[in-house]
């Protein structure tokens, strides 16, 4: 089934923004969450087929909700690919670890997030 609806997850507005701005181009549907609360709200009452989720953000960050996401069997499903700044390995792996199919690092390139979600679709 091909990915439509996304939910980017993300407490910057220009990010958001910016994220949008590509998928919507390329025809996905997109809601937007400004934290990992708001996140969790959205997914129940209307679920993406796949989340982008920032990590450093007010509240619980990207990796906790992450889990949480993961770890729900309603939601267990959802793919979330974390897009974030923090570029070391290390974050990188945790990511994984918490259930992320990928790892995106900002700034976020246009193709490469494409091709990721095409590979996930």
């Amino acid at each position: 089934m091909a990915i439509q609806k996304i939910l980017i997850v993300d407490d910057s507005p220009t990010e958001r923004y910016f994220l949008t701005d590509i998928l919507v181009k390329n025809g996905f549907s997109v809601s937007t969450a400004e934290n990992g609360e708001d996140a969790l709200t959205k997914i129940k009452a209307d679920k993406p087929q796949l989340i982008l989720m920032d990590v450093v953000m007010p509240g619980q960050n990207g990796f906790q909700i992450t889990r949480a996401i993961s770890r729900d069997p309603e939601t267990q499903d959802v793919p979330v690919i974390i897009c974030t700044s923090k570029n070391q390995e290390t974050d990188r792996i945790w990511g994984l670890r918490q259930g992320a199919r990928d790892y995106l690092v900002k700034p976020i390139d246009p193709q490469e997030l494409l091709a990721k979600i095409a590979a996930l679709g």
